[in-house]
């Protein structure tokens, strides 16, 4: 039978004292350091300390914020789509783009295609959001010292490129859904069979050229803006970063420059994308610009920049408030 040896207890404990006495002395001589260094020191190794958030966990958080702001700004998106396809709604402007879709098919017309823009949003916006981070390590964004407007543009870009890859034949179905005129709304099995047979998988990939673009354009805009004008808010105003006042300043402001940037690149990708199959207008998004231009004037380029940004405005703000909230939740530091 196994007895306790009383000597072995004793040693036991004295190497537990030991021990924590060299924890204690150790953890004590690290605070007296700290409190000689500069308090913004303090702080940016405070803020390296915090737990580096998991690809993955990015990624889900940014899908989840933008699923749910999309449910609510999808109508905006109906209006947008419609005013850029069609001259006739472009005449009318929003409130009669609105009024004519509602007297004619119905209040539940303004979510056409919306089960198309969930899955967009859990594959294009998850990836140009949760990839934004990690991208900018990639490209070199490691100090404040060396994260420059250019980089942080690059990074943006590079995520934006990526979601729009992967998010393309969601996109594809939910702009023919969108456009679809008529009482019933149209399934999204429906849609995506109808495309397959006319015009093969390739359809599924109609304007992409365009879209990688526009999507370069959007996240680069957007995710240097907000991260740019936050660090104003904070630097002027004295606010945290984790602040709902600077989130909200922050992206707005970057909601306003998007649609200032992105407003050719989205008509040209509208175009493209809902061209007929037996009738090809244009060859590729550079045949496409050069004909707009053209035929319809530069301007045209900035049609429906209201609805664009009036789009914008509340996604860029809504989704960008929820990731963040939904960082902290995670027990993640800000953006």
């Amino acid at each position: 039978r196994h007895t306790h040896n009383p000597l072995h207890f004793f040693y036991s404990i004295k190497l537990q004292l030991i021990f924590k006495t060299f924890y204690f002395t150790i953890a004590r001589s690290t605070m007296s350091q700290n409190q000689n260094k500069p308090q913004a020191h303090v702080m940016a190794t405070a803020a390296a300390a915090a737990a580096a958030p998991g690809l993955m966990q990015q990624i889900g958080m940014a899908g989840s914020a933008a699923v749910i702001t999309v449910s609510f700004i999808h109508p905006i998106d109906v209006v947008k789509t419609r005013i850029q396809v069609s001259p006739e709604y472009a005449a009318l402007g929003m409130g009669g783009t609105v009024k004519k879709v509602v007297g004619t098919e119905g209040v539940l017309a303004m979510w056409k295609g919306v089960n198309a823009a969930w899955l967009r949003e859990a594959s294009y916006t998850s990836l140009r959001l949760g990839l934004y981070e990690p991208c900018k390590i990639a490209f070199g964004c490691t100090t404040p010292e060396n994260t420059t407007f250019l980089k942080k543009f690059a990074a943006g870009s590079a995520a934006g490129a990526l979601g729009s890859i992967a998010g393309n034949p969601f996109d594809v179905l939910k702009t023919r859904m969108m456009t679809a005129e008529g009482k019933g709304s149209p399934s999204i099995m429906g849609t995506a069979k109808d495309l397959l047979a006319h015009q093969g998988v390739g359809g599924f990939y109609r304007g992409i050229d365009s879209n990688i673009m526009r999507a370069m354009v959007l996240n680069g805009t957007k995710m240097a803006c907000y991260d740019q004008t936050k660090g104003y808010v904070v630097q002027y105003t004295g606010l945290a970063k984790t602040s709902l006042v600077t989130q909200f300043i922050s992206a707005v402001a970057a909601g306003f420059f998007m649609t200032c940037t992105v407003s050719p690149f989205d008509m040209v990708r509208t175009r493209l994308m809902n061209q007929p199959a037996d009738a090809k207008i244009y060859s590729n998004a550079g045949d496409c610009f050069i004909k707009i231009i053209k035929n319809e004037g530069p301007l045209t380029l900035w049609r429906g920049f209201l609805p664009i940004w009036s789009r914008f405005a509340p996604t860029t703000t809504i989704q960008l408030v929820i990731f963040e909230q939904l960082r902290v939740l995670m027990g993640m530091k800000s953006m």
